[in-house]
């Protein structure tokens, strides 16, 4: 796991940089989502995380929203890395959204989705130490830090 600037990227997540999110394929097939550590540092302090339940078994394209994230400074949409099928969201995130502060990317993950071509979606998304160079770039760019 690579840390750049206070904010952990782990290599083995697959990030659509843009919007600050990453997938990573589970064993049975089915793809997790999150926000990374960046996108929730910037939100600031979360005081509520709505993960879209209410759209499980819908198709949902990338980059629009699953769920929304709100904090005392900002209120915006979650977005989604993949194309797919929602299969499931985490709950537990809805209850206590702080874990998606102090573990983004295991027990903070938001859904799981049913992804067809998962082996061309991943080729769009950046992974290992192209994902790590293009957030230095972007934290250095925008002077940004997680400490």
């Amino acid at each position: 796991m690579a840390t750049i600037n206070g904010c952990t990227v782990p290599e083995n997540l697959y990030y659509f940089l843009d919007k600050h999110c990453w997938a990573f394929p589970l064993e049975d097939g089915k793809i997790r989502v999150g926000v990374t550590a960046i996108a929730t540092k910037m939100a600031g302090n979360l005081t509520a995380v709505t993960p879209r339940s209410k759209k499980v078994g819908s198709e949902i394209e990338r980059g629009k929203s699953i769920g929304t994230m709100e904090s005392s400074k900002y209120v915006g949409p979650i977005p989604t890395p993949v194309t797919g099928t929602l299969v499931t969201v985490n709950e537990a995130v809805k209850d206590n959204p702080q874990v998606m502060l102090v573990d983004p990317y295991d027990k903070g993950w938001v859904a799981e989705f049913q992804v067809v071509d998962w082996d061309k979606q991943k080729d769009e998304l950046l992974t290992g130490e192209a994902a790590v160079a293009a957030y230095k770039v972007f934290m250095d760019e925008q002077g940004f830090s997680c400490a």
